[in-house]
């Protein structure tokens, strides 16, 4: 079976985004799977997001802020460390 290959690239504000979500997760001590658990969605589907491999709809994004006690705001500070 041939892997998929994407019509187009992911945009790098994806990319961005998933970094910035592992930089929160990783400040407050959070592990993969609790904010997985508390955003209401699987392990392996919450890594899609934070390898940037997949774009979200805006409800995925309200529910991972959530449970990293963030506003959507401050997840698109740019100042990634």
């Amino acid at each position: 079976m041939e892997k998929r290959v994407r019509k187009k690239a992911i945009p790098q504000e994806v990319i961005d985004l998933g970094l910035k979500i592992r930089e929160i997760m990783n400040e407050k001590g959070f592990k993969t799977r609790d904010v997985a658990y508390e955003s209401d969605m699987d392990v392996e589907n919450f890594r899609k997001y934070l390898n940037g491999r997949q774009e979200m709809k805006v409800s995925t994004m309200l529910k991972i802020a959530n449970a990293l006690k963030v506003t959507v705001g401050e997840l698109f500070d740019q100042e990634l460390k």
